[in-house]
Protein backbone atom coordinates (compact mmCIF):
# COMPACT_ATOMS: atom_id res chain seq x y z
CA UNK A 1 0.00 0.00 0.00
CA UNK A 2 1.26 3.40 -1.68
CA UNK A 3 0.99 6.30 1.77
CA UNK A 4 1.49 9.99 1.34
CA UNK A 5 1.85 12.08 4.30
CA UNK A 6 0.54 15.41 4.63
CA UNK A 7 1.11 17.56 7.49
CA UNK A 8 2.52 20.77 8.01
CA UNK A 9 4.89 19.72 11.06
CA UNK A 10 7.72 18.00 9.95
CA UNK A 11 8.55 16.02 13.06
CA UNK A 12 4.79 14.84 12.43
CA UNK A 13 5.90 13.63 9.56
CA UNK A 14 8.93 11.94 10.06
CA UNK A 15 6.86 9.82 13.49
CA UNK A 16 4.61 9.05 11.25
CA UNK A 17 6.82 7.44 8.27
CA UNK A 18 9.22 5.58 11.07
CA UNK A 19 5.81 3.88 12.51
CA UNK A 20 4.74 3.34 9.14
CA UNK A 21 8.20 1.92 7.83
CA UNK A 22 8.41 -1.25 10.09
CA UNK A 23 5.25 -2.31 8.27
CA UNK A 24 5.98 -4.86 5.27
CA UNK A 25 2.84 -4.14 3.23
CA UNK A 26 2.97 -0.33 3.83
CA UNK A 27 5.37 2.07 1.58
CA UNK A 28 5.62 5.82 2.03
CA UNK A 29 6.18 7.40 -1.04
CA UNK A 30 6.04 11.50 -0.62
CA UNK A 31 5.52 13.46 2.19
CA UNK A 32 3.59 17.41 1.42
CA UNK A 33 3.73 20.20 3.74
CA UNK A 34 0.42 22.15 2.34
CA UNK A 35 -2.58 20.62 1.02
CA UNK A 36 -2.19 21.71 -2.43
CA UNK A 37 1.02 19.95 -2.14
CA UNK A 38 -0.56 16.97 -1.35
CA UNK A 39 -3.01 17.59 -4.58
CA UNK A 40 0.01 17.96 -6.83
CA UNK A 41 1.63 14.89 -5.54
CA UNK A 42 -1.44 12.58 -5.03
CA UNK A 43 -1.68 13.39 -9.14
CA UNK A 44 1.87 12.94 -9.73
CA UNK A 45 2.55 9.93 -7.13
CA UNK A 46 -0.85 7.95 -7.54
CA UNK A 47 -0.91 6.83 -3.48
CA UNK A 48 -3.15 4.71 -2.12
CA UNK A 49 -3.59 6.14 0.80
CA UNK A 50 -3.22 9.88 1.82
CA UNK A 51 -3.18 10.51 5.44
CA UNK A 52 -4.19 14.28 5.19
CA UNK A 53 -3.93 16.60 8.17
CA UNK A 54 -6.41 19.43 8.46
CA UNK A 55 -4.64 22.76 9.10
CA UNK A 56 -2.06 23.23 7.05
CA UNK A 57 -0.60 26.47 4.54
CA UNK A 58 -1.97 27.21 1.15
CA UNK A 59 -4.64 24.83 1.55
CA UNK A 60 -6.06 23.12 4.00
CA UNK A 61 -6.85 19.40 4.72
CA UNK A 62 -10.29 19.31 3.68
CA UNK A 63 -10.44 21.75 0.81
CA UNK A 64 -7.44 18.83 -0.63
CA UNK A 65 -9.56 16.08 0.35
CA UNK A 66 -12.31 17.14 -1.53
CA UNK A 67 -9.56 17.77 -4.72
CA UNK A 68 -8.31 14.55 -4.02
CA UNK A 69 -11.57 12.50 -3.62
CA UNK A 70 -13.49 14.54 -6.65
CA UNK A 71 -10.73 13.29 -9.34
CA UNK A 72 -10.07 10.31 -7.89
CA UNK A 73 -6.43 10.47 -7.16
CA UNK A 74 -6.57 8.58 -3.83
CA UNK A 75 -8.34 7.78 -0.62
CA UNK A 76 -7.90 9.70 2.59
CA UNK A 77 -7.71 9.30 6.21
CA UNK A 78 -8.04 12.58 8.00
CA UNK A 79 -5.08 12.77 10.94
CA UNK A 80 -6.13 15.98 13.12
CA UNK A 81 -4.84 16.93 16.87
CA UNK A 82 -8.31 19.14 17.24
CA UNK A 83 -11.16 16.18 17.74
CA UNK A 84 -13.77 19.22 16.56
CA UNK A 85 -16.84 18.18 15.40
CA UNK A 86 -16.78 20.51 11.81
CA UNK A 87 -13.73 18.92 11.20
CA UNK A 88 -15.20 15.60 11.18
CA UNK A 89 -18.41 16.43 9.09
CA UNK A 90 -16.85 18.76 6.63
CA UNK A 91 -14.15 15.66 6.05
CA UNK A 92 -16.75 13.13 5.54
CA UNK A 93 -18.79 15.12 3.41
CA UNK A 94 -15.28 15.94 1.52
CA UNK A 95 -14.98 12.31 0.93
CA UNK A 96 -12.62 11.23 3.49
CA UNK A 97 -12.73 7.55 4.14
CA UNK A 98 -11.51 7.44 8.06
CA UNK A 99 -11.11 10.26 10.48
CA UNK A 100 -8.77 9.37 13.22
CA UNK A 101 -6.86 12.06 16.29
CA UNK A 102 -3.34 11.97 16.06
CA UNK A 103 -2.84 10.69 19.85
CA UNK A 104 -4.46 7.08 18.22
CA UNK A 105 -2.40 4.01 18.66
CA UNK A 106 0.36 3.60 16.35
CA UNK A 107 -1.69 -0.54 15.47
CA UNK A 108 -4.61 1.45 15.07
CA UNK A 109 -3.47 3.91 12.66
CA UNK A 110 -1.80 0.75 10.84
CA UNK A 111 -5.05 -1.47 10.78
CA UNK A 112 -7.11 1.77 9.36
CA UNK A 113 -4.77 1.86 6.39
CA UNK A 114 -5.36 -1.22 5.49
CA UNK A 115 -9.00 -1.15 6.26
CA UNK A 116 -9.60 2.11 4.08
CA UNK A 117 -7.21 0.62 1.08
CA UNK A 118 -9.06 -2.88 0.89
CA UNK A 119 -12.62 -0.22 -0.04
CA UNK A 120 -14.14 0.49 3.45
CA UNK A 121 -14.02 3.38 6.28
CA UNK A 122 -13.14 3.71 9.58
CA UNK A 123 -13.32 6.30 12.20
CA UNK A 124 -12.33 5.66 15.98
CA UNK A 125 -14.56 4.60 18.41
CA UNK A 126 -16.13 8.21 19.58
CA UNK A 127 -16.14 9.57 16.20
CA UNK A 128 -18.20 6.37 14.98
CA UNK A 129 -20.68 7.72 18.12
CA UNK A 130 -20.73 11.15 16.92
CA UNK A 131 -21.64 9.81 13.11
CA UNK A 132 -24.53 7.88 14.52
CA UNK A 133 -26.19 10.49 16.54
CA UNK A 134 -25.71 13.12 13.77
CA UNK A 135 -27.28 10.91 11.34
CA UNK A 136 -30.13 9.77 13.49
CA UNK A 137 -30.82 12.95 15.14
CA UNK A 138 -33.78 13.50 13.23
CA UNK A 139 -35.13 9.28 14.10
CA UNK A 140 -36.38 10.29 17.74
CA UNK A 141 -39.07 12.87 16.54
CA UNK A 142 -40.32 11.00 14.10
CA UNK A 143 -40.54 7.70 15.99
CA UNK A 144 -42.09 9.70 18.83
CA UNK A 145 -45.39 10.58 16.40
CA UNK A 146 -45.13 7.18 14.89
CA UNK A 147 -47.08 3.94 16.02
CA UNK A 148 -45.15 0.96 17.74
CA UNK A 149 -46.57 -1.13 14.75
CA UNK A 150 -45.52 1.63 12.06
CA UNK A 151 -41.83 2.20 13.75
CA UNK A 152 -41.19 -1.42 14.05
CA UNK A 153 -41.92 -2.02 10.65
CA UNK A 154 -39.66 0.86 9.89
CA UNK A 155 -36.71 -1.00 10.68
CA UNK A 156 -34.38 -1.71 7.71
CA UNK A 157 -34.28 -5.74 7.12
CA UNK A 158 -32.24 -7.99 5.43
CA UNK A 159 -33.40 -8.95 1.61
CA UNK A 160 -35.63 -12.02 1.65
CA UNK A 161 -34.12 -15.26 2.18
CA UNK A 162 -31.05 -13.57 3.64
CA UNK A 163 -29.49 -13.53 7.57
CA UNK A 164 -26.31 -13.25 9.45
CA UNK A 165 -24.70 -16.00 11.13
CA UNK A 166 -24.47 -15.73 15.05
CA UNK A 167 -21.24 -14.71 14.24
CA UNK A 168 -21.35 -11.97 11.87
CA UNK A 169 -24.44 -10.45 14.01
CA UNK A 170 -21.59 -10.48 16.72
CA UNK A 171 -19.01 -8.69 14.76
CA UNK A 172 -21.40 -6.09 13.28
CA UNK A 173 -22.27 -5.52 17.07
CA UNK A 174 -18.67 -4.80 17.45
CA UNK A 175 -18.00 -3.31 14.50
CA UNK A 176 -21.00 -0.77 15.05
CA UNK A 177 -18.78 0.36 18.96
CA UNK A 178 -15.93 1.69 16.51
CA UNK A 179 -14.02 -1.41 16.66
CA UNK A 180 -10.96 -2.24 14.49
CA UNK A 181 -10.57 -5.64 13.13
CA UNK A 182 -7.48 -6.15 15.32
CA UNK A 183 -9.14 -4.92 18.30
CA UNK A 184 -12.34 -7.74 17.07
CA UNK A 185 -9.98 -10.47 15.98
CA UNK A 186 -8.60 -9.88 20.20
CA UNK A 187 -12.06 -9.55 21.64
CA UNK A 188 -13.18 -13.08 19.73
CA UNK A 189 -10.02 -14.39 20.07
CA UNK A 190 -9.81 -15.22 16.26
CA UNK A 191 -7.40 -14.28 13.64
CA UNK A 192 -7.75 -10.60 11.77
CA UNK A 193 -7.95 -12.09 8.08
CA UNK A 194 -11.23 -14.14 9.66
CA UNK A 195 -12.69 -10.68 10.89
CA UNK A 196 -12.20 -9.52 7.64
CA UNK A 197 -14.10 -11.90 6.17
CA UNK A 198 -16.66 -11.53 8.56
CA UNK A 199 -17.18 -7.49 7.95
CA UNK A 200 -17.05 -8.23 4.09
CA UNK A 201 -19.95 -10.73 4.26
CA UNK A 202 -21.62 -8.75 6.85
CA UNK A 203 -21.42 -5.54 4.46
CA UNK A 204 -22.34 -7.50 1.29
CA UNK A 205 -25.37 -8.96 2.78
CA UNK A 206 -26.63 -6.03 4.26
CA UNK A 207 -25.74 -4.20 0.60
CA UNK A 208 -23.71 -1.30 2.51
CA UNK A 209 -21.20 0.59 1.11
CA UNK A 210 -18.55 0.65 3.87
CA UNK A 211 -18.26 0.25 8.01
CA UNK A 212 -19.74 3.62 8.60
CA UNK A 213 -23.26 2.39 7.03
CA UNK A 214 -22.63 -0.74 8.42
CA UNK A 215 -22.81 1.12 11.85
CA UNK A 216 -25.77 2.94 11.35
CA UNK A 217 -27.84 -0.08 10.14
CA UNK A 218 -26.97 -1.53 12.99
CA UNK A 219 -27.95 1.15 15.47
CA UNK A 220 -31.27 1.88 12.97
CA UNK A 221 -31.94 -2.08 13.41
CA UNK A 222 -31.74 -2.21 16.82
CA UNK A 223 -28.51 -4.10 17.15
CA UNK A 224 -25.76 -2.01 18.35
CA UNK A 225 -25.10 -3.03 21.74
CA UNK A 226 -25.79 -0.70 25.03
CA UNK A 227 -23.34 2.35 25.38
CA UNK A 228 -20.82 1.74 28.24
CA UNK A 229 -17.65 3.84 29.37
Amino acid sequence: MRVLLADDQALVRSGFQMILSVEDDIEVVGTASTGQEAVDLARSLAPDIILMDVQMPVMDGISATREVVAQHLSRVVILTTFDRDDYLFDGLAAGASGFLLKNTDPERLVDAIRVVAGGHALLAPDVTTRVIRRMTAAEPAQQASTPPVAAEASRPRLPHGVELTSRETEVLQLVAEGLSNHEIAQQLFVGEATVKTHVSNVLAKLGVRDRVQAVVWAHRAGLALPAHD
